[in-house]
């Protein structure tokens, strides 16, 4: 069975589901694309070049104009657990089944579908993204039940606390920025708050007073506080992250640990999901049998849910072969095999020693592999890399990504030392989960509180950064180097040779690796 999903509205994307394997999730942002892009014209027309033959169904994600519950549905809607709608279309003159289901069930299905626990386990799950926070039992004939409405717009209460200190945010009511929870989370590192003050308790009172009720939060209306407009770096900003921060993941954990009735995997979907500060929290809770998150928690992974949904509806099957690099291929435009040198870089071969030995000397690498990851980390096929030992490093990539400089640059390491650096007590390898960082060497990569949000990388997950770290290792006696995302500023990842010379030349990369040919900058040229 052949099954087309596509997800409208921000986090755009389309997944394409054969017999049970995910063939491919191409999102729009990817390429250079704008963040949180909504599906184009091209890029449907992309995706549709890597489609064999007419779909057996598609499916279109449940969303909702405005993507807010009030909106008008779009297909099954934002909210709701009812089972697929199944209908018919005709279209391109053949006459082809629609399946749709909501929003909130495609995230369900998404965790549910490519979790490592085999259909039939009973499992919790819990979605807490922009709009929805709510808690689920999933049971072993996959009835979806939700035990506990817990808190209308998590994201949008977590995200609009960075705003409050920004002084250029100036949106108006119930809007909030989507990139400003990631930063937010880099912030709370700063401040270890044992007890609010009492002008911050009114604040948290503000944002978490009304619980079952769409927050129209409006920056003005609270200029009183202390926080607003102070500045995201201030004390009161750092301050507030982590009051915020550790009240909402309390709120949580407090109306959940009475619902638990006995030891089951939890399942994390909704874009908090990317908080690896919670998730290592509730994997250290005690709650659960173990805790999973799919590489793609947020909105990106909804097109892949509803095929899952699809899937099952159609067939009784909802889990997913996958792999987490089935992105987009990388787009050769400038024919790198064929040429001794791409802009200001010359080709160096294809020794991983070389890369490693440059790697040590202090360069900063793009690396490019394969198909692009799903979902928003930067997995090793388009990364960034460099050594990870000299606080200095960080600044110099966050310099290079344009970046605020409280932002932590995550790790990789090789699987099989992951002990020997950092406190972790199963394998990261979708950089999803926190840790206490245990080696002094580590200076880049290690944030202003001692964490750091580790990628684990085994030979069978990806053989080629594996071996690059094996060989940096060599080198250096050290498994791990500094991971960030290959991107211009406020874009997905890069996708073609094209951009990666841009950029390299731009924002002064010393070079890449293109499916393990080494290009480094020409000096003869600078």
């Amino acid at each position: 069975m052949r099954l087309l999903a596509t997800k409208p509205g921000h986090d755009g994307s389309l997944a394409y589901v054969v017999d049970g394997r995910l063939a491919f999730s191409f999102e729009a942002e990817k390429d250079s694309g704008r963040r949180y892009a909504p599906l184009d014209s091209s890029g449907i027309v992309h995706a549709l070049e890597h489609v064999c033959g007419i779909p057996d169904a598609l499916v279109l994600s449940g969303w909702a104009t405005g993507s807010d519950f009030a909106g008008r549905p779009v297909g099954a809607g934002y909210i709701g657990l009812e089972e697929p709608r199944s209908s018919h279309i005709a279209l391109l003159g053949h006459r082809l089944r629609l399946v749709t289901s909501s929003h909130e069930r495609s995230h369900l299905l998404c965790a549910y579908a490519l979790s490592p626990y085999p259909q039939g386990q009973p499992c919790y799950a819990l979605i807490w993204e922009g709009r929805i926070g709510a808690f689920y039992e999933i049971s072993g004939g996959m009835e979806i039940t939700r035990l506990a409405e817990i808190m209308v717009a998590p994201g949008i209460r977590y995200a609009f606390a960075y705003a409050l200190a920004d002084p250029s945010f100036s949106l108006g009511p119930g809007q909030i920025r989507l990139g400003d929870s990631g930063k937010l989370m880099a912030l709370a590192a700063y401040e270890d708050v044992a007890e609010p003050e009492s002008d911050e308790n009114l604040l948290l009172d503000r944002l978490f007073g009304t619980l079952h009720e769409t927050p129209r939060f409006l920056k003005a209306d609270f200029r009183q506080f202390k926080v607003v407009n102070s500045g995201v770096q201030s004390v009161h900003s750092k301050r507030l992250a982590r009051l915020v921060s550790d009240r909402l993941f309390e709120i949580f954990y407090e109306r959940i640990k009475p619902l638990i009735i006995d030891q089951r995997p939890l399942l994390i979907a909704g874009g908090c999901g990317l908080n690896c500060e919670w998730n290592r929290r509730w994997l250290d809770a005690g709650l659960f049998s173990d805790v999973f998150v799919p590489p793609c928690p947020n909105d990106t992974g909804s097109a892949i849910g509803s095929a899952a949904d699809a899937q099952w509806h159609l067939t009784g099957n909802a889990k997913l072969h996958w792999s987490v690099y089935c992105g987009q291929p990388f787009f050769d435009d400038l024919g790198y095999k064929a040429t001794t040198q791409l802009g200001p870089f010359r080709k160096c071969g294809d020794d991983v020693g070389t890369v490693a030995v440059a790697l040590r000397s202090g360069a900063v690498l793009g690396l490019v592999a394969g198909r692009a990851e799903m979902g928003p980390r930067a997995l090793g096929n388009r990364s960034i890399v460099a050594a990870p030992f000299q606080r200095s490093m960080l600044d110099r990539l966050n310099a290079i990504k344009k970046r605020e400089p409280f932002r932590p640059i995550a790790p990789v390491c090789l699987e099989e030392d992951m002990k020997e650096h950092f406190d972790l007590p199963c394998p990261s390898p979708y950089m999803l989960h926190f840790a206490r960082v245990k080696s002094s060497l580590l200076g880049a990569t290690t944030h202003v509180d001692g964490s750091a949000r580790v990628q684990t990388v085994s030979a069978r997950q990806n053989a080629s950064l594996h071996g690059l770290l094996s060989s940096f290792k060599v080198v250096t006696g050290v498994g791990v180097l500094c991971n960030t995302s290959l991107n211009f500023n406020g874009a997905g990842f890069i996708n073609r040779t094209s951009d990666l010379v841009t950029y390299a030349s731009e924002t002064g990369l010393d070079g890449f690796v293109i499916d393990g040919t080494f290009f480094r900058r020409d000096s003869d040229r600078m």
